[in-house]
């Protein structure tokens, strides 16, 4: 590729900043669980970002990488494989910049998404296999002379760890609450590159917090963790964005504290009633976090502890109203949410205190929902 005017190249690194100073920090929900006194959960609200999800940040970033290292010009056409979020914050980016952008999907991306990268001005092309991907974008990429972001291999580089990132804003937002320090962060891995930040940022900072990794069940990177010696599996899991059938060059096991590998239902059915407890639609990666999230939740409430933990709400469920809240969906890949909705909505129920004697007989009404707020 011929080098990319310098004049241009520092025109659009200014847009991007222009564009960040604009944008408001996401918001950090407190949500308070009658079921859990003691333990109050977290979300980091990344819907909020004008693109809608976790991955505007990474998109940014990923941006000023390659400008910065002289990958992309003013006839760049951008290109990235990707599951979908990272991909609409990307079309958003590229057309920041007056570039044009092919993002490479599974076919079985929603066309939720689908819709979203063409309404940000890009292009869609997809695979039959999840795994082919890469190779495509590479190959989109040789043949238009372009610039292949490949979040995979850089997302982990093209973030600052120490400011300036999600794990700085979450830990400023705590400074104020009752409990500053988080026991643990629960975030999945897609790249890994979200994971990297976090657990760079609290060994940065010398901090307690311990950082678990909600991973899908038919991921490799809970196998991964358990055996460093297994970097592919063929499994396939309906969460989009996180999850990968190999070990990316973005994903850093050795930050991680604990993994909890998590059904895909069990994802599902977490979205679904979180979506309605707290007022907020919830995704299906959001759901493995959730889960993930109230399972430690409740191992601390049994052994008597106080804290707090903090989770990601990744993005919103409506990229998946056509495939996770659809139930003729659900029925046709025969995954049934039911038993994990059940027993999610026992974890939130607020405790039975009609055998008490010295309190009086409860109203029987509905269990209250979480509440969410200050």
């Amino acid at each position: 590729m011929t080098p990319p005017c310098r004049e241009w190249v520092n025109a659009s690194i200014r847009r991007i900043e222009m564009e960040r100073t604009r944008c408001a920090e996401t918001h950090l929900l407190k949500v308070e669980l009658p079921s859990m006194p003691g333990l109050t959960l977290y979300l980091k609200d990344e819907t909020t970002h004008l693109t809608g999800s976790l991955k505007h940040r990474l998109a940014r970033s990923l941006f000023l990488y390659a400008l910065c290292n002289g990958r992309i010009g003013p006839n760049s056409t951008v290109v990235e494989a990707s599951s979908g979020s990272t991909a609409v914050s990307e079309a958003y980016f590229a057309r920041l910049l007056g570039l044009r952008f092919v993002a490479v999907m599974p076919r079985t991306t929603t066309a939720e998404k689908q819709a979203e990268i063409v309404a940000n001005g890009g292009e869609v092309h997809l695979v039959d296999e999840p795994g082919e991907i890469y190779a495509a974008a590479i190959r989109i990429a040789d043949e238009t002379g372009g610039c292949y972001l490949d979040q995979f291999t850089f997302a982990e580089r093209a973030v600052d760890w120490r400011v300036d990132n999600i794990a700085q804003s979450i830990f400023h937002q705590m400074s104020e609450e009752e409990h500053r320090v988080p026991t643990w962060v629960v975030c999945g891995a897609g790249t890994g590159g979200t994971a990297a930040t976090i657990g760079r940022y609290i060994r940065y900072r010398g901090l307690t917090t311990r950082l678990c990794l909600a991973d899908p069940v038919e991921s490799v990177y809970h196998r991964h963790m358990a055996d460093r010696n297994v970097r592919t599996w063929r499994g396939r899991s309906v969460i989009e964005g996180i999850g990968r059938p190999q070990v990316e060059a973005s994903f850093v096991a050795d930050l991680i504290e604990r993994t909890i590998a998590v059904p895909d239902a069990a994802s599902i059915a977490a979205a679904r009633v979180m979506s309605r407890f707290i007022g907020r639609s919830c995704g299906g990666s959001t759901g493995t976090n959730l889960w993930a999230s109230l399972l430690i939740m409740q191992e601390m409430a049994a052994a008597g502890e106080r804290g707090a933990l903090v989770t990601i709400l990744c993005d919103s469920g409506e990229r998946y109203r056509s495939t996770l809240f659809e139930d003729t969906w659900l029925a046709k890949r025969k995954l049934s949410c039911a038993p994990y909705q059940r027993q999610l909505e026992a974890m939130l129920a607020v405790p039975d205190v009609s055998s008490d004697p010295a309190r009086p007989e409860p109203i029987q009404a509905p269990p209250p929902r979480a509440r969410v707020g200050g």
